[in-house]
């Protein structure tokens, strides 16, 4: 199963678009602050159907979910492939939203039955560590062939239409799937069941300190990352425009042949912590004190942003998103792995799906409100204006530090 589990990953994160999609927005006439409404309007449908998508799932089988999440990837990546105006991509968001909804928490929740099944849970954070590299890995044979698409033929919407492919084989993969790792499906389960069962998960969210404390960092770590990244494309390309080794190439091709370069280097790292990140527990004795010492990296990171961001330090700021990167892949096992130790089996979808949409919660808010403020640098004449970007994550970093202490199980 190590093998499906990694397949997957791989065949999930085959997203040629990915690396230009904020470009893609830019070259369709779109200013940051409606690029952040897009991203707004994804989270915002994500948030609407991930609960319900959690508790279906463990209620009629998650292999089924899992299909259903692939062919709402299948809608989205044609939309955009064919669509232009802000209203066409506002629906290919809608249904990429309904993809996530139905495929975040599902996948880690049937990893964590097979770990059950095989006596093998205290090797929890090991294992998705090693599946999630492969996603990483998946990521960098994506930009390579993204990359190569970009030059040879110069069209976004080919990078969307060739993306259908590996989710068509990811929908395949899932078929071979053991049934057992459906969780306990219930047989004709109706509209009260689920209600009942998304009430337990919520109750137990809520009424525990520690997963309380959790949801808060998914919100403030994943969240800001979720929407931070999005702005090392841009980077990128201001950096292309000016790289002397690039001068030999059409301009039209540098963004593209940079951007290949970059991410590239970003999911092989990647890779490459998520498999470090059980170590990083151990040695530090445990997940909640590996995690402690990642915020701290991640604090250092932000603040030593912001300036390079305001001063126009390209290539260090792009260093540094891809050092935020690495923590952000070291951080996920780790957390993950404390969710599942303070979850109930039977609600394990459901409660990572509450996870997600925490994270989602934070990204619908912050992406049109950072998009807004880098509009409004950029219009003050400021030529740094990525700039509140690292200081908002750096300020919500300081926080969670701030509060770590008291919030920390007995």
């Amino acid at each position: 199963m190590l093998v499906r589990f990694s397949l997957y990953g791989f065949l999930k994160n085959q997203r040629f678009f990915e690396p230009f999609l904020v470009l893609f927005f830019l070259d369709q006439g779109l200013s940051f602050t409606q690029i952040g409404l897009l991203v707004a309007v994804r989270e915002l449908s994500a948030n609407l159907l991930e609960i319900p998508s959690g508790a279906l799932a463990d209620l009629y089988g998650r292999r089924r979910a899992m299909i259903f999440s692939f062919a709402a990837y299948l809608a989205s990546f044609l939309v955009f492939a064919m669509g232009s105006t802000f209203a066409q991509l506002a629906i290919a968001m809608v249904f990429y939203a309904l993809g996530d909804a139905f495929r975040t928490g599902t996948h880690k929740a049937m990893i964590f039955a097979w770990l059950r099944a095989e006596n093998r849970l205290d090797e929890k954070t090991r294992v998705y560590g090693f599946t999630r590299s492969w996603s990483k890995i998946g990521s960098a044979v994506s930009i390579i062939v993204a990359t190569a698409l970009m030059v040879s033929v110069g069209e976004y919407r080919w990078v969307f239409l060739m993306s259908m492919v590996p989710y068509v084989l990811g929908i395949i993969n899932f078929m071979g799937y053991p049934d057992h790792l459906d969780g306990s499906p219930q047989a004709g389960a109706d509209l009260p069941q689920v209600y009942r069962h998304l009430r337990g998960a919520f109750g137990r969210v809520f009424h525990t300190a520690h997963l309380r404390r959790l949801m808060a960092e998914s919100m403030t770590f994943e969240g800001t990352f979720k929407v931070a990244k999005d702005y090392l494309q841009p980077l990128i390309r201001q950096a292309a425009l000016a790289a002397p080794v690039l001068l030999m190439l059409a301009e039209k091709n540098r963004g593209p042949v940079l951007i290949g370069v970059v991410y590239l280097a970003l999911y092989i790292l990647s890779a490459w912590a998520s498999r470090q990140s059980h170590r990083v527990a151990r040695r530090c004795g445990g997940e909640e004190r590996g995690v402690g010492v990642v915020w701290w990296a991640t604090l250092v990171a932000y603040l030593a942003l912001v300036p390079l961001l305001y001063f126009t330090q390209t290539g260090l700021a792009i260093a540094l998103f891809v050092g935020l990167s690495l923590l952000q892949n070291l951080f996920r096992p780790m957390h993950i792995s404390r969710f599942d130790s303070h979850s109930d089996e039977h609600q394990g979808a459901t409660i990572l799906s509450v996870e997600s949409q925490a994270k989602g919660l934070a990204a619908m808010v912050l992406a049109p409100l950072l998009g807004w403020l880098v509009d409004t640098a950029a219009a003050s004449g400021n030529a740094g204006a990525f700039w509140p970007v690292a200081a908002l994550g750096a300020g919500l970093a300081a926080l969670m530090i701030a509060t770590a202490k008291r919030s920390r199980p007995a």
